[in-house]
């Protein structure tokens, strides 16, 4: 995650971390709405339905909405939406790099 917690990084991308300020209740009840809609896409595709995976994949794209993974950002500073762009490209490229050296260091 970096550090100012509005991303975290997968195979050096970035992707928009959840809003850290919606209530626990209320992110978990969102978390398992999402998980279930990723079930449902699962099945749909395996069943080859494809009405029902439409359908699960706006399932899911609600979720992230409201978890504040996709839509506007969550943040009010104005800084600009990074998701989806590479870390190295990106004003936490030296943090990124710095945080690479430490997890490829021999253990001692």
């Amino acid at each position: 995650m970096t550090p100012d917690g509005r991303y975290i990084v997968v195979r050096g991308r970035l992707w928009r971390a959840s809003n850290p300020h919606l209530p626990t209740e209320g992110r978990q009840a969102l978390v398992d709405e999402l998980m279930a809609a990723r079930r449902a896409v699962a099945l749909a595709r395996h069943a080859g339905d494809g009405a029902a995976e439409i359908a699960a994949h706006s399932a899911v794209d609600r979720a992230k909405v409201a978890l504040g993974e996709r839509g506007p950002p969550w943040w009010t500073d104005g800084a600009p939406d990074l998701n989806r762009r590479m870390a190295k490209n990106t004003c936490y490229a030296e943090w990124y790099v710095r945080t690479l050296s430490r997890s490829t260091r021999p253990a001692s």
